[in-house]
């Protein structure tokens, strides 16, 4: 099964955030609470984590993308 790994609300007041920085690429295997990417909001840096075990079938958004809360940033095969 393919899951899409969406931008959660990661604040208050947060409605989208900036892709800093991929912690994974494609083809790698990922355990559930690893960190996958980290994002920028107006106020912190903050790492999002796998929501399930997986492995990194695509990437969706770039460095310097900005996504909506809710958007997708990868595509995970489940694993678990």
């Amino acid at each position: 099964m393919i899951a899409t790994v969406k931008l959660p609300k990661v604040g208050e007041m947060t409605e989208d955030a900036e892709v800093v920085e991929w912690h994974v690429a494609v083809g790698d295997r990922v355990a559930e609470g690893e960190p996958l990417v980290a994002v920028e909001t107006d106020k912190a840096v903050v790492d999002i984590p796998a929501p399930m075990p997986g492995v990194v079938v695509e990437i969706l958004a770039s460095p310097g993308d900005v996504v909506d809360v809710g958007g997708p940033l990868a595509r995970l095969e489940v694993t678990g």
